[in-house]
């Protein structure tokens, strides 16, 4: 039996094939193989016509929707200046020095956006002005907030009354409404490492603030104990009073300074810290709570027992303190220079006289255009023989 098959391939070209049934299914496959590659090179030519258009229409049109991405940071350091960064520190006119030189040490040593809030007092804040003026100064990015010292009225005795501005740090939320994270500072501290790192300060859920630890601090083995150097809750409270004994504090837990802290400042308020604290302010005016020894840290023991267990922790390179405990340098030179901050906690002071590494203080200080303020300092016998 013959089939007999007649393919087309145009106008007076007709092939007419005789073949037995064995060969037909052959035939089918070679047929259907020439059908798909007919159609394959039909589609090939399409797509190529559309690519060929698409080029001849090249120009801005052809990238437009990359103007609809936003813009990925060409490097780490513009991503960081982009950073809006809270400092507040509060500005006693007697201590006006030490303010300005933190403030030009944290601006200089960071690429990020700071904005200072200084907290200070009416008679203080023009001289503040003026100051800040100073053409080293002049792109520094500041809110001057006077602190009204009748929220101590009946909450504070009447030697502590004389230093309002160190509870000022109680009232943050009060005093910077709308901002949610914070770094406070001291105005004895001068900052070497990027601010931006003590920032971005980790805080645990459930904790209003960060601390560093004197146990765990890389300075606690040069601890002078005495007076003003306390290093765990026994030095600050008198455990012989029933309230205190009441809180279930262990004596040796490691105490904090809170002349530097990073804080959370939504946490704060729904822990409604700041009445908390009040709280224990007036306590101690009818109990006598506090330790006698206390010496400069007035405004510690209250938040001692807020944050007790309650707080997280600092990175404690970003809190090298006890550098105005002594005259003597209990540190290394080495040391001093690889920390990120340093606190002249204690009673002598970077401007004064007999006070260690003000050398490296004064690298950040900025002398006052009024004259005002100024450093005292050591003269030798050569000084004195000019």
């Amino acid at each position: 039996m013959y089939l007999y098959v007649y393919i087309d391939l145009g106008a007076q070209k007709r092939i007419i094939l005789k073949m037995s049934c064995r060969k037909v299914n052959i035939v089918i496959i070679v047929l259907a193989a020439v059908v798909f590659l007919l159609i394959l090179h039909h589609n090939l030519l399409g797509l190529s016509d559309i690519l060929m258009r698409q080029s001849s229409d090249a120009g801005p049109v052809g990238f437009q929707r990359i103007d609809f991405l936003p813009e990925a940071p060409e490097s780490v350091s513009e991503e960081r200046s982009a950073v809006d960064i809270p400092v507040v520190i509060t500005a006693v006119e007697s201590r006006l020095g030490g303010v300005i030189a933190t403030i030009n040490s944290v601006f200089s040593n960071t690429k990020s956006i700071v904005a200072f809030y200084i907290v200070t007092m009416n008679d203080t804040k023009e001289h503040l002005r003026t100051w800040l003026g100073d053409p080293k100064l002049k792109n520094v990015k500041y809110n001057i907030l006077e602190f009204d010292p009748k929220v101590l009225d009946g909450k504070v005795r009447a030697e502590a009354s004389e230093k309002p501005l160190t509870f000022a740090r109680y009232y943050l939320p009060d005093l910077l409404p709308g901002v949610e994270k914070i770094i406070y500072l001291d105005d004895d501290i001068i900052v070497q490492g990027d601010i931006l790192e003590l920032y971005k300060t980790p805080i645990k859920l459930g904790h209003a603030a960060a601390f560093s630890e004197d146990c765990d601090s890389v300075t606690s083995k040069y601890l002078v104990r005495g007076a003003g150097n306390q290093f765990n809750y026994i030095g600050y409270f008198d455990y012989k009073k029933e309230t205190i004994r009441k809180l279930g504090m262990k004596a040796n837990t490691c105490s904090f300074n809170p002349g530097v802290f990073v804080a959370n400042l939504t946490e704060w308020k729904r822990q409604n810290i700041t009445k908390q604290l009040e709280k224990w302010m007036l306590l101690d005016m009818t109990e006598e709570l506090y330790s006698k020894t206390l010496a400069g840290s007035i405004t510690a023991p209250p938040l001692l027992i807020v944050f007790y267990k309650m707080h997280s922790s600092m990175d404690p390179m970003w809190h090298v303190r006890h550098l105005g405990s002594s005259t003597g340098k209990r540190y290394s030179l080495q040391f001093v220079n690889a920390a990120r901050l340093l606190h002249w906690n204690g009673h002598f002071k970077p401007w004064g006289r007999a006070s260690s590494y003000s050398e490296v203080w004064e690298n950040w200080y900025v002398p006052d255009p009024t004259g005002k303020f100024q450093l005292i300092r050591r003269h030798t016998d050569a000084d004195e023989s000019k």
